[in-house]
Formats: structure tokens, sequence, C-alpha cells
């Protein structure tokens, strides 16, 4: 039995190719500001307060995204059963979701502020922070911590949000939020000369309006599901659902932040405060450029789920292969702008000299942006048709068991260039797998497609 809203009806029967641009669209929107928050903090400090300072958020940064990677295990989990139960249109339990992802929220909140507090210092020392660029980490990552509520629920609701297909909200909550977050650096920043401190709590304040909209909006009445925001409930199998189908996410932030603590010793040990900064730099474009592709990521999860939910397999296996080829298309341009032009991409955050080494590490590193539109797509595949343990895996073994031997190894023996090298040789292969992986999951949904067509 399919769901009955138009949005659902849309997914569920309409032109994917027209799906993918009407989801995607103001998903890029999203994303991209949400990249954008990142890329901000780094601009202001980079531009106002100098080049230790940049090298301080950069240790602090991986750290940051522990409460993000909390708070996307319960989005995306939330949003992926939301989305399938919309396909098999089982309203009484899509009205339980947001209940179940409070409760979750306000447990995982108080357990990050208090461990992150008592542990700031020493993360960020095993970090690779030391001396100035410890301090400014310190104060930087402690302001943050403040906000760690605002983190973790302006990225599960604006999840939940787009699980229902409405990307268009979802961008403009986001837009509005980093709004907020430039404001702020600007007055926080610029006119009173707070530093690093100014720029985590604009991150703070861009943090909280997001997630005050997003309340909003579902109290607005305008949701696919009762919505009680302000709900907090316990259902044991809506929470192992919620957390099984999210871990992957989890896992994928929690084994980049283990790489990260792996690279920035690595990259201590054998370069400088500049190797660190610039390392800093090229990552956040990296994030920003992730991003894009992230709102393809998003925007597939609802449009998978709902259709396997609704036994539409077919159609699940054809939208996975127009996602990919879509963001192809989308993310091409972009990256063909950072490898003809890195010196002017790098030059709005990095003051210092760029030379021509680094050029060339920064454009190997972001040669790697092609492969992610197979690995991305696939990550969000695998949870919207219920095998979220296959799309936990690949995390694991792309930055555990191949990056993390890398960088402490080939730092060593080769500088910090085979950071950069090595990452690109480590994704050829990883997608390599998923292509292997997704090839295999669609030849099953084949075979349960012959097996219910008798029937109908």
């Amino acid at each position: 039995m399919k769901a009955d809203s138009k949005q659902s009806q849309m997914i569920l029967n309409g032109n994917l190719w027209k799906i993918m641009v009407k989801l995607t669209l103001p998903a890029i929107v999203a994303m991209g500001l949400h990249g954008l928050n990142v890329i901000f903090d780094a601009i202001f400090v980079g531009k106002f307060v100098g080049e230790l300072a940049l090298s301080g958020i950069s240790v602090a940064y991986p750290l940051t995204q522990i409460a993000l990677g909390f708070g996307s295990m319960v989005g995306a989990g939330a949003g992926a059963y939301l989305s399938i139960l919309i396909g098999k249109n089982d309203r009484d339990t899509q009205n339980k979701i947001l209940g179940n992802a409070n409760y979750l929220g306000i447990i995982l909140t108080a357990f990050l502020m208090i461990t992150l507090f008592l542990t700031a210092r020493p993360l960020l020392s095993f970090m690779g922070g030391e001396g100035r660029v410890l301090a400014i980490a310190l104060s930087y990552f402690r302001v943050t911590i403040i906000g760690t509520l605002f983190w973790f629920f302006s990225l599960a609701y604006n999840m939940i949000i787009r699980a229902e297909g409405k990307m268009g909200k979802a961008a403009i909550i986001m837009g509005l939020g980093l709004v907020v977050n430039i404001m702020a650096n600007y007055i926080l920043m610029v006119i009173f000369h707070f530093g690093v401190v100014g720029a985590a709590w604009g991150t703070n304040l861009g943090m909280f309006a997001s997630t005050l909209l997003s309340i909003l909006y579902f109290r607005s009445g305008k949701t696919t599901f009762q919505s009680k925001v302000f709900a907090i409930q316990k259902d044991p199998a809506i929470i192992n659902r919620i957390i099984s189908l999210g871990m992957p996410q989890l896992i994928m932030v929690i084994t980049t932040l283990i790489l990260g603590i792996v690279i920035f010793n690595a990259i201590g040990a054998v370069g400088t405060d500049y190797d660190l900064a610039f390392y800093g730099v090229s990552f956040r474009i990296m994030t920003f450029m992730t991003m894009i592709l992230n709102a393809f990521m998003r925007s597939l999860q609802p449009v998978v789920g709902m259709n396997f939910g609704a036994e539409n397999y077919t159609r699940v296996i054809r939208a996975t292969k127009i996602y990919i080829v879509g963001s192809l298309i989308v993310i091409v341009p972009f990256y063909l702008i950072t490898v003809l032009n890195p010196q002017m991409v790098l030059g709005l955050m990095f003051e210092g000299p760029v030379t021509s080494e680094n050029i060339f590490n920064f454009v190997i590193f972001m040669s790697i942006i092609p492969l992610f539109t197979i690995m991305m797509n696939g990550m969000s595949y695998f949870p919207a048709i219920g095998e979220a343990k296959i799309a936990g895996m690949l995390p694991l073994l792309r930055q555990v068991v191949l990056y993390i031997p890398a960088m402490i190894i080939l730092t060593r023996l080769f500088g910090v260039q085979s950071v950069y090298i090595s990452a690109f040789v480590i994704d050829v292969l990883v997608t390599v797998i998923m292509v292997i992986l997704l090839g295999r999951s669609f030849a099953r949904l084949r075979k349960m497609m012959k097996s219910i067509e008798p029937c109908e």
C-alpha cells in the first residue's frame, strides 16, 4: 500500500531525473550552506586573526565533528526509517519517530558535553596540538562544547525534514542559520575582536538558529507525519532501528576523527605549523566539496527508502545509477575550478605563500572528489534498503585498515606529501570495492523483483 501524500507519490511514481533535480537542487543549497559554516570560520580566522590561530582551529576541527556525528547518526537513522515507513504507509510508527529521536538526542548530548569538557585538553594534545596552538585550539573547542545540543539537533532535525522529501524547506532553514553565523562572526571577530572564541560563538549561534527554525517547522502542522517536537518517547524497537540505520554515519565520523588524530600527529612529527595549517585548509575545502555531494546522498535516501518500502526494486536500482551520474555532472565543474586554479581557491583562506609542492599536494588531494560520487551515493543506498552493516564496514576499511597504517608509516618514510598521495590511492581502491558491492546488491534486488512479479 503506497503513501498518499503528493510528495510521496511523486517519489514513488515520477520521472527519476526530474525527481533528482527537484530534490537535489535545494539539498545542494542546504548542504553547501552547511559546508560554508565550516569554511567561514576558517575565512574569518585566517583573514582577521592569523596563521597560528588557523592552525589551532584546524587541530580542533575534527573534534567539533563529534556532536555532528551523533546528530547525523540519529538524523540519518530516523530519516532512513521514516522514508521506508512512508513507502509502507505505516503512519502509527511514523508518528513515534520524532519522540524517540528526541530521547536519544537528550541522552547523547548530555553524555557528550560532560565527556568532552573533561577530556578537551588531552584530546587536543593527542590531535597534535602543543604550545600556543594547543591554547588556541582549547579556547575554541570549549566554546563549541557549550553549543553541543544545538550542533546535534540542527543536523538531526534537518536530516529528518529531508527524509520527508522536503529539501527546499531544509535548505531555507540551513541558509538562515548560515546568515546568523556570518553576521555573528563579523560582529564578534571584526568589531569586538574576540578572535577564535568569537568564531566558535558565531557557529553556536548559527546552529541555535537552525535548531529553532526546525522546531517551528515541526510545530507548523505541515509535516507528513505527526510531529510532536517536544515529545520524548522511549520505544526500544524504534530506537534500535534508528541506531542501526544511522550507525554507518557515526562510524564514518568517528573513524574520520581517529584518522584526523593520526594525520595531524603524523604531519606534526615530520612537518611544521605551516604544514598543519595547509592541511587544515585543504581538508576544509574538501569538506565543502563533499557537502555538495552530500546533497545527492541525502536526497537519494528518501527516493530509495520509499521505493524499497513499496517494493519498487527496479526504481531503486535505476534511481541509484541516475544519482551517481547526476552527482558526477554537478561536481566536475567545482573539481575543475580547484585543480585548474588552486592558488585562487587556497587564497580564500590561506594568507601564507603556497609552494609548487603544496599546489601539487592540493591537486592530488582534490582529485579524490569525482570518486566520491560512487562512494557517497553507495553509503546512502545501503542504509535506505535496510543493509546498514555494509555501509558501516566501508568507513572502517577506508579509515582504519588502510588510511591509518599508511599515514603512520609513509609519512615517516616519505614526508608530508605522502599524506595526499596515499589518500588518492586508497580512495581509488575503496571506490572499486563499492562498485562491486553495489553490483551484487542490484543483482539481489532483481531476483526479488522477479519473485514478486507473478503475484501482481
